[in-house]
């Protein structure tokens, strides 16, 4: 896991295992400019409704959404944060809950799951980064009241929480909000995430994200947590903020790590907002499945992986899942340690 194990020529590609999602990242720094010049050339701030008139997520609009699940705080006009129903959610709940299909041969299944908005913000101008280290954890606490919620079905696997901001990211309105979808299945990403920590923890005895060495990839750190370029990052510029606890389950978080953790992400995205000229990011939440083994535990590390958007999937990385990042870890991470925030 450790970053100094292997050299690099400043201007030689190299191939690096990312052994936590078990891929190979090729670094081609030929292929761009100096990494201290990379910049977004798309706007984050270009989704629709720019001007927040009709917008459906601001404060007084609630009754244009889709139907509210909860709100922060409960049964206040005067709301810090809705969940609701996604308009045009990819899974339906009002479909049956699925017979457990564990181990069948079949290959579709009914389209069940649940796919909700979190409204982070009543105000249309504020962003997430805008918001104070406990206004963002009170976001953290929704996405884990809810999960809690879903977790009560066994039907629901997996539910994957998301952020994108911007439109090139794949946002559709720019009122700040999130996304999760509870699936009746676990994805085959996670599936190959927890095989490729179980075979760490097989062959060594400990948790892979246990044993991340920081050195040069170390961005910040806070009290529970702290933030990293990861060794084999796909992306440039990706940024992994890790529990320094373990812990496999994100919705485990309780108030006062959800504002440590806040405090950290508002950080970082200040920090790529500031150095790569606001980009369109994607921010993930890898946690464990709901319902798994008691095994699992000792293994698997929930993380959260920031991913601004600044160059594109092409055939290469489509044919063969094998990405190609033109910043070293390295080189990102101490540009990012030097932007003051």
């Amino acid at each position: 896991m450790s970053s100094s194990s292997t050299s690099k020529n400043q201007n030689s590609p190299q191939l690096r295992k990312d052994i936590i999602f078990n891929r190979w990242v090729i670094f081609s720094p030929a292929r761009s400019k100096r990494p201290s010049d990379f910049k977004s050339k798309s706007s984050s701030s270009s989704s629709s409704n720019p001007t927040g008139v009709r917008c459906p997520f601001c404060i007084g609009n609630e009754h244009q959404c889709a139907p509210e699940i909860f709100r922060v705080p409960d049964n206040n006009p005067n709301w810090k944060i809705r969940v609701i129903e996604n308009l045009y959610p990819a899974l339906s709940r009002e479909l049956a809950d699925p017979v457990d299909e564990t181990g069948s041969a079949s290959s579709v299944l009914d389209g069940f799951g649940f796919h909700d908005v979190v409204i982070e913000t009543p105000d249309h101008d504020v962003v997430l980064s805008d918001l104070e280290r406990e206004g963002i954890g009170e976001v953290f606490v929704a996405y884990c009241d809810r999960i809690l919620e879903l977790g009560k079905r066994n039907s629901i696997k997996y539910v994957q929480v998301f952020k994108n901001h911007g439109a090139a990211a794949g946002a559709s309105m720019s009122h700040s909000h999130s996304q999760m979808i509870a699936l009746p299945i676990i994805p085959p990403s996670v599936s190959a995430r927890l095989g490729s920590m179980k075979e760490y923890f097989d062959q060594t005895g400990k948790c892979s994200i246990c044993e991340i060495q920081q050195e040069d990839l170390l961005i910040d750190s806070s009290t529970y947590f702290f933030s990293l370029v990861p060794y084999a990052a796909s992306f440039p510029f990706e940024i992994w903020i890790v529990p320094r606890y373990h812990s496999a389950h994100f919705h485990e978080l309780d108030a006062e790590k959800a504002a440590d953790l806040g405090g950290l992400l508002k950080q970082m995205l200040r920090k790529i907002s500031l150095q790569l000229n606001d980009p369109p990011f994607n921010f993930m939440i890898h946690t464990s499945p709901l319902h798994g083994d008691e095994s699992e535990l000792a293994y698997t590390h929930w993380f959260i992986q920031i991913v601004p958007q600044l160059i594109g999937t092409a055939g290469f990385e489509l044919a063969t899942g094998c990405y190609i990042n033109p910043v070293f870890p390295e080189d990102a991470a101490k540009i990012l340690r030097e932007v003051n925030v």
